[in-house]
Order: C-alpha cells, then sequence, then structure tokens
C-alpha cells in the first residue's frame, strides 16, 4: 500500500479533534496502516516544547517562538514521521508547517520568506501529499476558543490575530489546490465526514 503524509489544520475552534476521530475510523475501516501525530509534539522533546510554547507564562519573542516550533518539527521529522513513511505507514499530522506560516506568519507578521528558509532546512523535499484546511467564520471560532476553560497562549490572542491567522490559511490553500481540500467544518457532521472521506478516498485511488 501507498504510504501518504497527510496534515490536519485550521484556525482554533475549526473542529480538529472531532475530524481527527474521523480520519481515524476511515483508516481503520479501510484497514491501511496509519499513525497519528501532532505539532507541536510527537516527540519526548516535542511535547516538552508544545508545553513551553502553549504555556500563557511564556515570554517568547517572535523568532524565538519560531525557532523553537522548527527545532519540535526537526526532531518530529526526523524520528517519527520519516521513519513511519519509509516503512510504508500513512502519518496523520495534527497540524505542520502550513501552522507556522498562519500564525508566526500570517498572525504574529513574521516574514513568509523567514519560515519558507527554515521549512526548506528543516524538510528538505519533505511536503504533505494531503493537507485537509478546516474553516470555520471567525464567529464561530471565537465562540468556541471562548468555551476553553483554559486558555492557551494563542487563544488567548485577540480577534483580529485569529482574523489574519484565518486568511494566511486560505490565501495558502487558494496558491496550491492541488494540495489542500479546504472543507467548511461549521456544518452538519455527517456533511463534514462525508467531505473528509471524499478527500482520502480521491487520495488513495
Amino acid at each position: 500500500m501507498t504510504a501518504h503524509f497527510i496534515t490536519l489544520d485550521g484556525i482554533d475552534g475549526a473542529g480538529k479533534t472531532t475530524q481527527l476521530a474521523v480520519i481515524r475510523e476511515w483508516f481503520a475501516a479501510q484497514e491501511r496502516p496509519v499513525l497519528f501525530t501532532r505539532e507541536p509534539g510527537g516527540t519526548p522533546l516535542g511535547e516538552a516544547l508544545r508545553r513551553l510554547l502553549l504555556n500563557p507564562k511564556t515570554q517568547a519573542g517572535l523568532r524565538a517562538e519560531t525557532l523553537l516550533m522548527f527545532a519540535a518539527r526537526a526532531q518530529h521529522i526526523e524520528s517519527v514521521i520519516l521513519p513511519a513513511l519509509e516503512d510504508g505507514i500513512s502519518v496523520v499530522s495534527d497540524r505542520f508547517t502550513d501552522a507556522t506560516f498562519a500564525y508566526q506568519g500570517g498572525g504574529r507578521g513574521l516574514p513568509e520568506a523567514d519560515i519558507a528558509q527554515l521549512e526548506q532546512w528543516v524538510q528538505g523535499n519533505l511536503r504533505p501529499s494531503l493537507t485537509i484546511l478546516l474553516d470555520v467564520p471567525l464567529e464561530v471560532s471565537l465562540a468556541r476558543i471562548e468555551r476553553s476553560r483554559n486558555k492557551d497562549r494563542f487563544e488567548q490572542e485577540e480577534a483580529d490575530f485569529f482574523t489574519r491567522v484565518r486568511q494566511s490559511y486560505l490565501e495558502r490553500a487558494a496558491a496550491a489546490p492541488e494540495r489542500y481540500t479546504v472543507i467548511n467544518s461549521n456544518r452538519g457532521k455527517t456533511v463534514v465526514r462525508r467531505d473528509i472521506e471524499a478527500a482520502l478516498e480521491k487520495l488513495f485511488a
């Protein structure tokens, strides 16, 4: 069986947790080998950096924040993603480099060229075969974030920040439609499930 690298992304509150369960069920039904992981995280080092990066008390400048994201990613790729793909196991990651372009780039204003340089250095030619981008209106995202009992460092940002993040995601998807599938996740669960399953079936056809 062909192994693919798949990423699931979107602004906070877009419903990634719910749709990851849909993807798990699809792979199980297809009896395809798959490894699920997340960013930042996926390794002991990555999880330690995740706790640091999401902690509201962490004081980190934009460049330091971005470098920490890529440090976690470098370890993730080397010890988890590439070994799985080489063994014929597909990988599904909850967030990947698109999130850095959207959050540190679109949201915080780091030049895209700086992120692209780190992307090439850390990833080489590795890019996702498919990125499923879950999209919801900003007011839906903010309402879902507001219901979070403990907001992390990013969830505490203002509405303008998430407006820029969402716009960055949509611009990246529009520029590379062969890789991205944009799914409106502000609809009924059955409809969203159908669209995700169709994207996976197309990839593995």
